[in-house]
């Protein structure tokens, strides 16, 4: 797989990503989280032209994975990093997450945050895994605060959720 930035004509592809691994939570009692529809196409533009933006792309160069990102409090904040299940478990979130690593030391951030569920093995425990580590509440940043806020007021706090770090 080749790391790269996404180009606007792929972002209809994003979404076919994001539906496709989005399955896999309907077989652990999560059907509503297969069920939410992906970012719409407006704002995956946005991703792409700030810069923030990368496929995992094929040796026919079909992208077989993305990464979106934020500045969130001087950090670069994972907003979604979704591999279809053809390409799963062969190390292309990890290689999407290192690009973004290199992209936030390039830009001088001192470390990554994503937001996860803490129950479902593909997340909380993947990212520790790869370098991210949980937050205790009160060392949350305001920008961290608000998407949790955001995240709740979507429904996601159903599930037991969590902020996570990586030093870079």
């Amino acid at each position: 797989m080749r790391i790269r930035a996404v180009r606007l004509d792929e972002l209809p592809l994003l979404q076919d990503i994001e539906r496709a691994a989005g399955q896999c939570f309907r077989d652990i009692g999560m059907p509503e989280i297969a069920e939410d529809e992906p970012l719409p196409l407006g704002e995956l533009a946005r991703y792409h032209h700030a810069g923030l933006a990368w496929v995992a792309a094929d040796d026919a160069d079909s992208p077989a994975a993305y990464l979106i990102a934020d500045r969130v409090d001087g950090n670069l904040h994972v907003e979604q990093v979704s591999v279809h299940p053809r390409s799963a478990r062969r190390g292309v979130g990890r290689l999407l997450l290192e690009r973004l690593a290199g992209h936030a030391a390039g830009e001088g951030a001192p470390a990554l945050t994503l937001t996860t569920f803490t129950g479902v093995p593909w997340n909380a425990p993947y990212y520790a895994r790869c370098g991210f580590r949980l937050m205790e509440d009160a060392l949350l940043t305001p920008g961290l605060r608000r998407i949790r806020e955001l995240e709740a007021a979507h429904g996601l706090d159903r599930w037991p959720r969590a902020c996570m770090r990586r030093v870079l």
